[in-house]
């Protein structure tokens, strides 16, 4: 699902970035008509702009933000700086008049023309406003009326408002389909060091001191500070860090696995045997000593494991004692495959004696385990030779032991069993008859 939900906003981005131009006029088309419609654009489509300076060599640059309101500023506007407090003050009827002094910039309507300079309509000219006391529309609307091509207003102080020193998106609360100039947003000490610029000036336009100002502004939705960028890393952060622990996870698994695993050298190195159908086939009865081996050096039986000289030795018992078998020789099949060993097979001798098809042992202990299947023994820990193994005979006395026991703890003595005792004892006695 969340693949999904990402392909599809992916999607959606491309084919924003491919269509730029006729997306953006639907957004801002809905931006000016509503306050939801300014939300909206603010938060998917973020921008930035550049107020410069260009009368200084280098040009003065200040980051600024556009207001989500009013048209969008495709080409830069180059155009002279007038703070609205220069030519400008609250007419006589304003009912607010008194919250203003003379050197306050607020630019609220409603605004009258004061002294004997002011901006020439024909020319291009910004106006600049400081943020407060009204609207950021209403402001906009009071320049618009005066005939500014564009507005930069610049942020409160910190220390009055209590409010950070940063960029914010400018909304209109309600229908802001009449303004048709482009507006940016500066922080407060941007716009004080500008406001000082342009005292200091000598530039003049109409009798005001002011500067060249080009405004720039660029819409991009791949901007670090867009906030839909933010939900997207939102969306792929948990897909990642689940990817992570799924791939640590493996990888322990792996290892631990590879920990399981007995090497391949050492696995190559166990003893391995050729059936040769003589020493397993001797399971029905005693199996007849070998003849004495006539070499005297220490070799050991294929087949039984012991050495030579054992054998050469039990030639003086009698022929008609038995003689216990080890244990791992009354193995007639493979414990891996279930299939019976036969002649010409080749096996593999673990250090525990028991026995396997070569093949199958090998593939069990190099990708599998390092155990034995049977006894579950560690082939890479040392076997130890003098712990005795386990014989037929014993096997079988073992049962007949377990046997006595439990007719030994039967409820009813084996000494009166008769021929008439029922195989089948019920041990529970029947209720007498009252």
């Amino acid at each position: 699902m969340m693949a999904r939900l990402l392909l599809i906003t992916f999607l959606f981005i491309c084919a924003i970035h491919t269509n730029a131009n006729p997306v953006i006029n639907v957004f801002r088309k809905v931006s000016a008509t509503s306050a939801e419609g300014s939300w909206l654009w603010g938060w998917v489509w973020g921008a930035e702009s550049t107020v410069s300076v260009v009368d200084r060599s280098p040009s003065l640059s200040y980051p600024a933000r556009p207001a989500a309101f009013g048209p969008e500023l495709d080409l830069p506007l180059l155009g002279y700086v007038i703070p609205m407090s220069s030519f400008t003050s609250p007419c006589p009827d304003n009912d607010s008049k008194a919250v203003f002094d003379e050197a306050s910039n607020f630019g609220c309507p409603t605004l009258c023309v004061s002294g004997p300079h002011e901006p020439d309509p024909k020319e291009s000219w910004i106006a600049l406003v400081q943020r407060g006391h009204c609207p950021f529309v209403d402001k906009v609307r009071e320049a618009q009326r005066l005939g500014a091509r564009a507005v930069v207003v610049g942020g409160e102080d910190p220390k009055v408002s209590g409010f950070p020193d940063t960029l914010v998106n400018m909304y209109s609360k309600g229908d802001a389909s009449d303004v048709t100039i482009p507006s940016s947003y500066i922080t407060y000490s941007d716009f004080k060091e500008l406001s000082y610029l342009i005292e200091t000036s000598n530039t003049s336009h109409a009798g005001l001191r002011t500067l060249s100002l080009l405004i720039s502004t660029q819409y991009s939705s791949w901007e670090w500070y867009s906030p839909i960028i933010t939900f997207i890393v939102i969306l792929i952060l948990p897909s990642c860090l689940t990817f992570i622990t799924l791939l640590i996870h493996r990888v322990r698994m792996a290892r631990a696995a590879e920990r399981d695993r007995a090497p391949q050298d050492m696995v190559k190195s166990l003893p391995w045997r050729v059936w040769t159908g003589t020493g397993w086939e001797k399971h029905e009865g005693i199996v007849p000593l070998p003849q004495p081996s006539s070499s005297t050096s220490h070799t050991v039986d294929l087949e039984s494991g012991l050495p030579a000289e054992a054998l050469s030795e039990s030639t003086s018992q009698d022929a008609n004692t038995p003689i216990a078998m080890p244990w791992f020789e009354t193995q007639m099949e493979c414990a891996i495959c279930l299939s019976e060993f036969v002649k010409g097979d080749r096996v593999r001798e673990l250090p525990c004696h028991h026995i396997f098809h070569l093949d199958e042992v090998d593939e069990w202990l190099i990708n599998r385990k390092k155990l034995c299947p049977v006894c579950k023994a560690d082939v890479t820990q040392p076997w130890n030779p003098n712990k005795p193994f386990p014989r037929a005979e014993d096997e079988g006395n073992e049962e007949e032991d377990e046997e006595e026991e439990n007719l030994r703890h039967s409820d009813r003595p084996a000494s009166i069993a008769t021929e008439r005792t029922p195989l089948l004892y019920n041990h529970v006695q029947p209720h007498e008859d009252s």
